[in-house]
C-alpha cells in the first residue's frame, strides 16, 4: 500500500511541472502607440429626401403607398382626379364635332365653287372665299384637337410619380383629401444612408477625411455594442462650420439600409494617439480579483500585481493596456 505522504509529494510535483510547462514563452514589454477614440452617437440620415409632389390639383382618389413602402422611380404613388377636366374634355369633344361638321359643309361648298368657276358661271373670288373658309375651319379643328390633348395630359398628370428609388418616410395626406398643384404627397428617402455625428470643438483639428472609424451595432445598450464588436466605417465629410461648440461630420458604413431614419448608434472616432505599455491578454492571471503578470528575473520569475486597462487591436493582434505594475523593457512569461 502506497504511503500517503508519497502520493501527496507526487501530486505536488505533477502540478509544479504542469505550471512550468504552461508558461513557456516570453514577451518583452515595450511602449507602443495606441489610437485614442472618442465615443459619440451617430444618427442615421438618408443621403437625400425627395418629395413626390402633385402636378395638378384635385381630389386624391387612390393612395398606393404608406410609411416604409419601397418605391422605384416612376412608380405611381397616388392618383388625383379633377372632375372639371372630364367636363372640359366633353365640351372639347362637342366643339370638335361641330367644327368637323362645318368643315364638311365648307369642303362641299369648295367643290361646288370649283365646278362653277371652271364652267365660267361664277367669278374666281367665289373659289377663293370657299378655300379660305376651309382653311379657317381646318385650323380651328387642329386647335380644338390640341386643346383636347392638353386636357388629356392634365388628366394624366393626376398620377403622382415617385421621383427616385427609395423608401417612403412620411405620407402627410389621406385618400379623399384635396391636393393643390405642387403639394407634397410623400417624402422619399433615397441615395443610401449615412451616420451624422457631432463632436466637441476641441476634436475638430484631429478629424481627417478618410479616417477609419468604428461603428457599434443596433441598440443603445452599452453592453450590447462594445468597441470589441464594432465594425468599420469611414469619415467621408467634415462640415466647415462649428455650431454651438460642435463640429458635424458624416460617416459611411455598410448595413444601414434596415435602420430607421433618425436611429442612433455609437460611433468611435480616432482623435489622437498615446504611448502605452501593453501585453497579450493571456499574459495576465486573475486571482481573487487581482491581476498578475509573471516577470522574468535573474532568480527565475516574480509575479507582479498590475492594473489592466482596455483591450485594443494592434498590428500584432489583441493587446491589453497595463496602467501600472510594469516598466518598459520588462520580460513577461506568456502561455
Amino acid at each position: 500500500m502506497r504511503h500517503p505522504d508519497l502520493l501527496l509529494l507526487t501530486s505536488a510535483c505533477f502540478i509544479a511541472l504542469s505550471l512550468n510547462s504552461a508558461w513557456a514563452g516570453e514577451f518583452e514589454v515595450h511602449a507602443s502607440e495606441k489610437i485614442q477614440y472618442k465615443a459619440v452617437f451617430g444618427q442615421v440620415q438618408p443621403r437625400e429626401i425627395v418629395p413626390a409632389r402633385a402636378r395638378t390639383g384635385g381630389t386624391i382618389v387612390v393612395l398606393k403607398v404608406e410609411e416604409g413602402s419601397a418605391v422605384k422611380a416612376g412608380d405611381v404613388v397616388a392618383q388625383i382626379v379633377d372632375d372639371k377636366l372630364e367636363l372640359q374634355l366633353q365640351g372639347n369633344g362637342s366643339q370638335i364635332a361641330q367644327i368637323e361638321a362645318q368643315l364638311s359643309n365648307a369642303n362641299a361648298d369648295l367643290s361646288r365653287a370649283k365646278s362653277l368657276v371652271n364652267s365660267g358661271t361664277a367669278p374666281k373670288t367665289t373659289l377663293e372665299t370657299a378655300q379660305t373658309q376651309v382653311n379657317v375651319l381646318t385650323n380651328q379643328l387642329d386647335g380644338a384637337r390640341a386643346q383636347g390633348d392638353v386636357i388629356k395630359q392634365q388628366q394624366a398628370e393626376g398620377d403622382v410619380l415617385a421621383p427616385t428609388d427609395g423608401r417612403v418616410l412620411t405620407v402627410p395626406v389621406t385618400k379623399g383629401s384635396v391636393a393643390m398643384p405642387g403639394e407634397q404627397i410623400a417624402r422619399i428617402a433615397s441615395g443610401g444612408y449615412f451616420l451624422r455625428i457631432a463632436l466637441p470643438e476641441r476634436y475638430a483639428a484631429n478629424l481627417k477625411l478618410g479616417d477609419n472609424v468604428l461603428v457599434g451595432g443596433r441598440g443603445l445598450a452599452l453592453q450590447q455594442i462594445g468597441i470589441e464588436q464594432a465594425h468599420t466605417g469611414k469619415l467621408v465629410k467634415i462640415y466647415p462650420e462649428i455650431d454651438s461648440g460642435r463640429v458635424l461630420a458624416d460617416v459611411e458604413t455598410q448595413s444601414l439600409g434596415d435602420y430607421f431614419a433618425g436611429e442612433r448608434t455609437l460611433v468611435w472616432i480616432p482623435v489622437g494617439t498615446k504611448s502605452v505599455i501593453s501585453l497579450p491578454p493571456n499574459a495576465l492571471v486573475n486571482r481573487a480579483g487581482i491581476d498578475y503578470a509573471k516577470v522574468v528575473t535573474a532568480n527565475g520569475g516574480n509575479e507582479v500585481a498590475v492594473i489592466p486597462g482596455e483591450i485594443f487591436n494592434s498590428t500584432d493582434g489583441p493587446r491589453i493596456e497595463v496602467l501600472s505594475g510594469l516598466n518598459d523593457g520588462d520580460k513577461v512569461e506568456t502561455p
